[in-house]
């Protein structure tokens, strides 16, 4: 099922979420329709307050395949980056976002069988930091500069 994306000024986008205590078939349900849902608006991740529910659950796609993680964080950083981020919560703006260069974030997977290491850099570890500061309340644009307002195809 297709959820609605929360937008810039919904509350549930700035409350912190809530751990997960146990991964439950309502919690796969929920994972299973936030990749549905990340799928068909194009996007590479999805934290659950962005579909309105507060609690610690991340899905990324970055192409390699779906990641689910229940009560994600982030134990390891190396390195900056700095690149474009954008938002499907805040859509039409992207901005300049520095984040650590490699990761490694723990979590329980979608299938709840114990804790999940995930080693990232790149595009894998942008996605995961956007995710994880989702579940903190945080937004791309509170750490971004130089935000500008993306032009739809139409009026290239």
């Amino acid at each position: 099922m297709i959820l609605k994306v929360r937008k810039h000024g919904d509350p549930v986008l700035r409350m912190r979420a809530l751990p997960v205590k146990n991964i439950t078939k309502e919690m796969r349900v929920l994972a299973a329709n936030m990749l549905e849902t990340m799928y068909a608006v194009d996007g590479v991740g999805l934290a659950a307050n962005q579909v309105g529910i507060p609690v610690q659950l991340v899905v990324i796609d970055i192409g390699e395949g779906p990641i689910t993680l229940f009560n994600p964080r982030i134990v390891q950083h190396e390195g900056e980056a700095t690149g474009r981020e954008g938002c499907l919560s805040v859509p039409g703006l992207t901005g300049e976002v520095t984040r650590w260069e490699k990761v490694v974030a723990e979590g329980m997977s979608g299938n709840g069988l114990g804790c999940h290491k995930l080693e990232a850099e790149g595009l894998l570890a942008r996605a995961l930091q956007h995710e994880v500061d989702h579940l903190d309340g945080i937004l791309f644009i509170d750490k971004a500069s130089n935000i500008t307002e993306e032009q739809a195809e139409d009026d290239v």
